[in-house]
């Protein structure tokens, strides 16, 4: 198998490291927090004027216009992963949001949300998970109903990430009653301050509101806001779920993680002896090491099915596992590696990486549940990658 990369790309990753090299000095850091912060606002333009992020994207909405590449635009997240400079701007707007208007939106809806969202100037959320509607999301029960030219929205969504924050939510409703449970959804659009729309935080593990639940009480928005067609949202829902699920399992984030660790092993002492000279965590970091390297290769099949147009089938499936599993484990090392201070939370004199590596730890718990559980993943693997019988259901009573 040749793995080297042509002149051409050769000369393009030492261009794009160039670049960043050289621009560091603009980059945001950990004290640049809040979603519209000014320097990561400026950060995100920068970066897309040298098509380092929304590269594909077409100019007259906001991106840098360029003709698709995969291999630069794997070529551009190594180099974020290589170099730790601060990483384009994410998240379920840009990530998920973006991409799904590209291939489903209207020219008017493309129009009026994808360029503020790349900029980092209108945040979004995602009205997916409901009570008793998670990894069974199509039973939700949020309705739409028709008036005039206008759905009048009943119900409520849970675990809804940044709703506090949001501009706008992507919202799955039900808009027709008695289809069956798969068909009747529709995925619409609206502002997150119309009336009638209360949001409550949801404190999780890492002590924030990372989540919400939000409440909709006769809250009128214009049909204008469907994404593709009315009664058929299911399938916008999956295109972005696939989005998402990428979001999650990204092997650049996760290499970029493993080095932060591996340079915290190397300057950390623990008895005057560098944590990374300890055999038994050695062992660990290296074990690691091997499910870094695997979750890469992984993604150049990925790759390489997306360069012949093709399904990925089982490589594509399994990547959200992986990846928030990996990323978990990777905090559990550093925590288990500080040794008393790994158990640090908070503010204090002693805290390393300004508590990044618990709060990680305890967030990304979370994320293995999120965005599908692991279990759910399982039988998703098993069943449509590996040809298993599907699980049986409980007998009807």
């Amino acid at each position: 198998m040749e793995l080297s990369l042509s002149p051409e790309y050769e000369a393009f990753r030492q261009d794009v490291n160039r670049i960043l090299t050289e621009n560091a000095h603009l980059a945001p850091g950990p004290e640049d927090r809040g979603m519209k912060n000014p320097k990561r606002l400026a950060w995100q333009k920068f970066l897309i004027e040298k098509g380092l992020t929304a590269r594909t994207i077409p100019k007259e909405y906001g991106g840098y216009g360029a003709e698709p590449d995969l291999l630069k635009s794997r070529i551009i997240a190594e180099e974020f992963a290589r170099t730790g400079i601060a990483r384009p701007m994410g998240g379920q707007g840009i990530s998920m949001l973006v991409p799904t208007l590209l291939e489903l939106g209207t020219p008017e809806q493309k129009e009026a949300y994808i360029r503020p969202t790349l900029h980092g100037e209108m945040i979004w959320c995602q009205g997916y998970s409901e009570p008793g509607a998670g990894s069974d999301l199509a039973a939700l029960r949020t309705a739409a109903v028709e008036d005039g030219d206008d759905f009048i929205i009943n119900g409520q969504k849970i675990w809804t990430s940044t709703a506090k924050q949001a501009d706008m939510i992507f919202c799955l409703v039900r808009t027709d009653p008695d289809a069956k449970k798969h068909h009747g959804i529709s995925y619409v659009l609206f502002p997150m301050d119309t009336p009638g729309i209360e949001v409550r935080p949801l404190v999780d593990m890492t002590e924030n509101a990372n989540f919400n639940e939000v409440f909709f009480t006769d809250v009128r928005v214009p049909q204008s806001g469907i994404v593709f067609e009315k009664n058929k949202g299911w399938q916008v829902a999956n295109a972005t779920l696939t989005h998402e699920r990428g979001m999650l399992g990204d092997p650049n984030a996760t290499k970029a993680r493993f080095l932060e660790l591996v340079e915290l092993m190397k300057k950390e002492t623990m008895n005057g002896e560098r944590l990374i000279d300890n055999p038994l965590l050695r062992d660990r970091l290296v074990k690691l090491q091997g499910e870094v390297y695997a979750m890469q290769a992984n993604g150049l099949r990925v790759t390489t099915a997306r360069l012949k147009q093709e399904s990925a089938g089982l490589a594509g499936l399994i990547v959200k596992l992986q990846g928030c599993e990996l990323n978990h484990q990777i905090a559990g090392l550093a925590i288990d590696a500080l040794g008393e201070l790994g158990i640090l939370y908070g503010d204090g004199d002693h805290l390393r990486a300004d508590g990044s590596w618990q709060w990680r730890y305890m967030y990304d718990l979370g994320l293995i549940i999120g965005g599908g559980t692991a279990q759910i993943q399982k039988n998703i693997i098993s069943e449509r990658g590996l040809g298993m019988p599907r699980e049986p259901k409980p007998a009807k009573v």
